[in-house]
């Protein structure tokens, strides 16, 4: 009787593996051609001398892209500013959205919804929309920061704000670090809605500070939370393209590129498709080893 049960037990276990493989199968057909194929597609073609068809025919050259990649001074220039704004927005965002999280936290009913409408706003709007607000405010005659700047004696004169070298990088940031912030506060009020409050207020009863309390017992049990803000925002740092072409297109001189738009001008308009594949590469290594580390380090503290 018990070999009997068993054996039906390991059929209903093999029966149900066989039809959740086969509910699994569409997507993951999906996740193969649109997701796979294409990654290696991207490796397979870094290593080759590809123009899609338009002058030669692909020559294979090994490694002479990754090693191009070495000398391109715009590359190094477009990575450099690629790791400035993840540096800069990374944690500025992290910091900023548990910051105002917390204080929309306590705030409660309809007023903590409309806080988190208002901030969440910016990442619903559309990019061109978004970026058309932002081009006005930066505009070199009737823009905003140059009329208020003036008016407060702040600025001598108007500045062309998006077409300065010094400037354009950090408008890019700026706007960047605006439309970053809506889904980690929304995502960071929840976390701390889900915080034992067993926990915290048995810490208080123990005469502990509101600062340990946060970091002794909230900042442990939002750690998910932090993790996923953190690799989503830095992946979404690293493959800042829209804002780039819509503002600046890698103007003035270059000082805006990103490896994702230099990705974009070297495949679409020098139409050096092995060449930008192997800075795809390239950027795909910087992700996921950047996303390792965070793993571990979080990890760590937890």
């Amino acid at each position: 009787m018990a070999k009997q049960t068993n054996g039906m037990s390991r059929a209903l276990v093999r029966r149900e593996t066989i039809s959740g493989y086969l509910l699994l199968l569409p997507s993951l057909f999906f996740f193969v051609i649109f997701v796979i194929y294409p990654m290696l597609m991207c490796l397979y073609t870094s290593l080759f001398n590809s123009t899609m068809g338009r002058d030669t025919q692909d020559v294979f050259i090994g490694l002479a892209n990754y090693i191009e990649l070495l000398q391109d001074p715009i590359f190094l220039g477009a990575l450099r500013n690629t790791i400035l704004i993840v540096v800069v927005s990374v944690p500025t965002v992290c910091i900023f959205s548990l910051w105002v999280a917390s204080r929309i936290y306590q705030v409660q009913g309809w007023l903590c919804s409309l806080f988190r409408v208002v901030f969440y706003l910016p990442v619903v709007t559309g990019s061109v929309a978004v970026t058309v607000v932002w081009k006005w405010m930066f505009h070199n005659y009737y823009g905003i920061f140059n009329t208020v700047g003036k008016s407060l004696g702040l600025l001598e004169k108007n500045i062309n704000w998006l077409a300065n070298e010094r400037f354009a990088i950090w408008c890019i940031i700026l706007i960047l670090f605006t439309t970053s912030v809506g889904q980690p506060i929304v995502l960071y009020v929840s976390a701390l809605g889900n915080v034992d409050s067993t926990l915290v207020e048995a810490a208080k009863v123990d005469g502990a500070t509101d600062l340990q309390v946060f970091w002794k017992i909230k900042w442990a049990q939002i750690m998910p939370t932090t993790l996923y803000i953190l690799v989503i925002t830095t992946i979404n740092s690293f493959q800042c393209f829209a804002l780039i072409q819509l503002l600046t297109e890698g103007g003035p001189s270059h000082s805006t590129d990103t490896i994702m738009y230099y990705i974009y001008y070297t495949c679409f308009k020098l139409f050096r498709y092995g060449y930008a594949n192997a800075m795809g590469v390239v950027l795909a290594i910087f992700i996921a080893v950047l996303s390792a580390v965070q793993f571990k380090l979080t990890k760590s503290d937890s």
